[in-house]
């Protein structure tokens, strides 16, 4: 799935941020794209719908690491939350490296967010991918916000795999950097895997 450029000698690996329209998906990339140095991180590119505040995709390489003399960049898209957009979230999951699917904690969004987990595996399927073999985390967004799920729900619902997750505010940064770090670092052992 990752990419190796011999001639820059680079791993490149894509990480995509996944889940149902205004979770905070944008919100963490934004956040991560502003604290990263600027000489670790390239353009971020969005391309934003007409009807729609959500982009359609931010690109965002880091540096980090070296595996076998060979740096390893990670490039983050975010999906379109909408379901209409379905070929184009489908489109950016390929070739896909690990996946941080960001939820909306938010009592009435529980719906979109098991119709957005779901989709997310059908998408995954339909290219060839099982879930189980790609490195994912879980990131419960909006906690500072009332009407909530509790955490023990939100887990019961989406993480029946107990994969890592975790509770965050993404405006405020709050679980942001964590669901990142934790990702990178299931993506490095799978590079690692098969270095």
């Amino acid at each position: 799935m990752s990419f190796i450029n011999y001639a820059s000698r680079e791993i490149n690996c894509k990480i995509v941020y996944y889940g149902p329209g205004l979770c905070g998906k944008t919100t963490n990339l934004q956040f991560i794209y502003r604290k990263i140095k600027p000489e670790s991180k390239g353009k971020m590119i969005s391309l934003a719908t007409e009807t729609e505040r959500t982009l359609f995709f931010d690109f965002l390489p880091l540096l980090l690491g070296d595996i076998k003399g060979f740096k390893t960049r990670f490039h983050l898209y975010t999906v379109p939350g909408q379901i209409f957009y379905d070929a184009s979230r489908k489109l950016i999951l390929k070739g896909v490296d690990g996946i941080v699917f960001v939820c909306d904690s938010q009592l009435d969004r529980m719906d979109a967010n098991i119709e957005s987990f779901e989709n997310m595996k059908v998408n995954l399927e339909e290219q060839g991918y099982n879930l189980n073999n790609i490195p994912y985390v879980l990131q419960y967004n909006k906690r500072d916000l009332p009407n909530i799920v509790p955490i023990s729900e939100l887990k019961k619902l989406l993480n029946v795999d107990g994969v890592p997750d975790f509770e965050a505010a993404a405006p405020r940064g709050i679980g942001v950097f964590e669901s990142l770090k934790v990702i990178v670092k299931l993506v490095l052992i799978e590079l690692k895997k098969g270095a």
